[in-house]
C-alpha cells in the first residue's frame, strides 16, 4: 500500500513539471507507458481458431458429405498426395495428375451398379502380369529405361493422323509386349529418364530394312498435365498413357502404389469420360461403362487374409482405384513383368470378383477438361 501511494506521488510530481515546460501532449507518453504493463485480450477469433484447431494426432471436424449422405472429408485427408510414383528418376506426372490422386473419398457414381454388371459382376479380376512365360511370351506390358541421347528413329502409323510424328528413341535391344514374335498388341514403352518424357507405341514392327512400323503412337512430358487432343487415340483405346497404369514390382518392395492402375473390360460404350480422349466401340447402351471410368475396390472389401503382394495392390485399388482404358478381357488389370513376381500370390485376384468393386465419380476433380490437374 506504502508503495502504491509513492508511486501515485511520483506520477503527480511528473506531470505536473511537465506541465510547466512541455506541452500537455506529452502526458500521453505517461499513460502508455501504464498501458503497456497491462496484457492485451485475446481476439474472439483467435480464441475460436484455438478451439476449432485440432491437437496432433486428431482429426479436423469432418461435416463434408455427398448428396446421398456419404462423408467425404476421411478425417480432412486431401485427394491430393504429397509427392506422386517416380521411376528412372523421373516423376510421372505431378502429385495431383487424376492419375496419382486418391478417389478412396469421392461418391459412388450413380450408373456403378450397371456399369459392374456390364463388365461382369461374377467374373473374378485377373492380373495380367507376372513372372516367367504364358504360351511362350512375358506375361505384362514391358517397359525400356533409355538416356536423353538415345539415338531417335521415325516410325510410320496407321493411325498417323492421330499420332505423335516422333521421332522416337528405340534401342536396338527394346522390350516388346509379348516379345519379338508376339502377334499381341505388341507396345513399346519408353521413358527418356534425362528429360522425363514418355514415349508408347501401339503394334510397333521392325522390318528387315530397319524401318519402324506401328498402329499409333504418342509421346507424353512427364512433367504435364496436357491431355491428347480431343478424340485421339494414343498407343491405347482411350486415349491415355499405358505406363502411369502399370503395376511394377519395385512397388512392392515399397510397400505402397501411389497411381491408379489399368484394366480392361470386354465391351465398353461408345463414349468416353475424363481424363480419357477416345472410345472404341460402337455400343451406345449408357448401362456400359465409357473409356476412362474410374473403379475401385470397395471399402468394405477385407483384404486382411492375402499375401503381401496383394494386400500393396489391393489397397491402391481401394485408395486409387482403377482406369478403363481399353477393350480386353474382363477385370484384367495391367502390371510389367518381373522374374520377382510369384505367379501363386497373384492367382489370389481369383478370389475377387466383379461385385467387390464400384464406379467413382471424379467429375468434382476437373479443373479443365483438356488437362489432367485435380482440384484439391
Amino acid at each position: 500500500m506504502k508503495q502504491t501511494t509513492t508511486l501515485i506521488a511520483l506520477l503527480v510530481l511528473l506531470i505536473t513539471s511537465c506541465a510547466v515546460t512541455e506541452p500537455l501532449t506529452s502526458v500521453v507518453d505517461v499513460t502508455r507507458i501504464v498501458e503497456v504493463t497491462q496484457i492485451a485480450p485475446v481476439a474472439e477469433t483467435d480464441e475460436k481458431q484455438a478451439a476449432e484447431t485440432p491437437s496432433p494426432g486428431e482429426s479436423a471436424p469432418a461435416d463434408e458429405t455427398s448428396s446421398t449422405g456419404e462423408d467425404l472429408s476421411l478425417g480432412g485427408e486431401s485427394s491430393i498426395q504429397e509427392s506422386g510414383p517416380e521411376v528412372g528418376g523421373c516423376a510421372i506426372f505431378p502429385a495431383d495428375h487424376i492419375w496419382n490422386v486418391r478417389v478412396n473419398n469421392l461418391p459412388v457414381h450413380p450408373n456403378s451398379d450397371a456399369y459392374v454388371s456390364a463388365i461382369g459382376r461374377d467374373e473374378y479380376t485377373h492380373a495380367d502380369f507376372g513372372s516367367g512365360e504364358w504360351e511362350g511370351e512375358p506375361i505384362g506390358i514391358p517397359f525400356n529405361l533409355v538416356p536423353g541421347d538415345q539415338p531417335k528413329v521415325n516410325v510410320a502409323f496407321d493411325y498417323a493422323d492421330e499420332s505423335d510424328p516422333g521421332p522416337y528413341p528405340i534401342p536396338e535391344n527394346v522390350s516388346i509386349e509379348g516379345g519379338p514374335n508376339s502377334s499381341g498388341d505388341r507396345h513399346i514403352l519408353l521413358i527418356d529418364q534425362d528429360n522425363c518424357v514418355l514415349y508408347e507405341i501401339y503394334d510397333a514392327y521392325l522390318y528387315d530394312d530397319g524401318s519402324w512400323h506401328a498402329g499409333s503412337g504418342a509421346i507424353f512430358d512427364l512433367g504435364s498435365y496436357t491431355l491428347r487432343p480431343d478424340e485421339w487415340t494414343s498407343a491405347d483405346a482411350a486415349g491415355l498413357p499405358i505406363f502411369p497404369g502399370l503395376v511394377l514390382y519395385d512397388e512392392i518392395i515399397a510397400g505402397e502404389i501411389k497411381h491408379a492402375l489399368r484394366f480392361t473390360a470386354s465391351q465398353t460404350q461408345q463414349a468416353y469420360v475424363w481424363p480419357a480422349r477416345h472410345y472404341a466401340s460402337d455400343i451406345t447402351d449408357s448401362d456400359y461403362p465409357p473409356m476412362g471410368q474410374r473403379f475401385r475396390l470397395r471399402a468394405d472389401f477385407d483384404i486382411s487374409g492375402f499375401s503381401h503382394e496383394m494386400q500393396v495392390i489391393l489397397q491402391a485399388l481401394k485408395t486409387y482405384g482403377m482406369i478403363l482404358a481399353d477393350n480386353g478381357a474382363p477385370w484384367f488389370i495391367s502390371g510389367a513383368p518381373d522374374p520377382r513376381w510369384n505367379n501363386d500370390s497373384l492367382r489370389e485376384f481369383h478370389q475377387i470378383p466383379g461385385s467387390a468393386f464400384e464406379a467413382v465419380d471424379v467429375s468434382s476433380l476437373m479443373v479443365d477438361p483438356d488437362s489432367g490437374q485435380t482440384r484439391p
